[in-house]
């Protein structure tokens, strides 16, 4: 990581597992203007402050192709990620109209203020207790089935196995996906897949560790998702790459 670079991350409780991936924050990024975001699989609420003080919070939709970290002089911002199934059962709404993109949200939103900035462990403690307020009485269990074993098997699992499981229809499925995330099932497995990848490319290991038909695959899905060929993602020139500069080893 760069040595400048402040990188905090928080699972969160069981309750919330299948809601919330985790909690993190990154501070001192203002220095990263060749910074470059990458898909993750998850959607991001963040709660951001700028270089000269201003403070605002931003629901980011689905990454599906790499794209350069935004010029509002972002300084450090404090971040929910959440599973794809908060979505209905958390905030109450669809991102099919964010992908690639994102929504600043209403002043206060969820209550949270700048001062919400200064302690992550407190800020952690609040959007958890928050979370629970909004999280839903009535889960649908086959979408929770549904998509721990799409984590599960970290996106190597085809959509009639899927069906069959969870005795929910392909055709439900995907209209699921594209109405909630805006992407089909199988550019959503493509992208944890991808993400799994990093783990190995971090370690430098270059070549497929997870279903790919052949190298030539391989480096084709790397480089759609980041830009960048394997060998040019391990090295990271310049720290370009946050997402890989933070991610954990496996």
């Amino acid at each position: 990581m760069h040595p400048s670079l402040q990188y905090q991350f928080k699972k969160p409780a069981e309750q919330l597992a299948d809601f919330v991936y985790g909690f993190s924050s990154l501070s001192n990024i203002s220095h990263c203007k060749e910074g470059v975001i990458i898909p993750n699989g998850r959607i991001d609420l963040l709660l951001c402050r700028t270089t000269d003080g201003c403070f605002f919070t931003v629901l980011m939709g689905l990454e599906t192709k790499p794209k350069t970290m935004p010029q509002q002089n972002i300084s450090m911002f404090f971040s929910i990620s959440f599973n794809p199934l908060a979505l209905e059962y958390i905030l109450n709404e669809s991102i099919a109209k964010l992908v690639n993109n994102g929504k600043e949200l209403p002043e206060n939103f969820w209550g949270f203020r700048e001062e919400d900035l200064d302690n992550f462990e407190e800020f952690c403690c609040k959007a958890s207790d928050v979370i629970k307020k909004h999280l839903s009485n009535s889960i649908d269990e086959r979408k929770q089935n549904l998509f721990r074993l799409i984590f599960e098997a970290n996106g190597e699992i085809s959509i009639k196995e899927l069906s069959e499981t969870i005795h929910w229809s392909e055709r439900q499925i995907n209209r699921y996906f594209t109405k909630y995330l805006g992407v089909t099932l199988k550019m959503y497995c493509k992208i944890l897949r991808f993400q799994k990848s990093l783990e190995y490319i971090k370690d430098g290991i270059l070549f497929p560790q997870l279903n790919f038909s052949d190298q030539s695959h391989f480096i084709k899905d790397v480089k759609k998702l980041s830009g960048v060929s394997p060998k040019e993602l391990f090295k990271n020139n310049n720290d370009r790459f946050l997402q890989f500069l933070v991610f954990p080893k496996k």
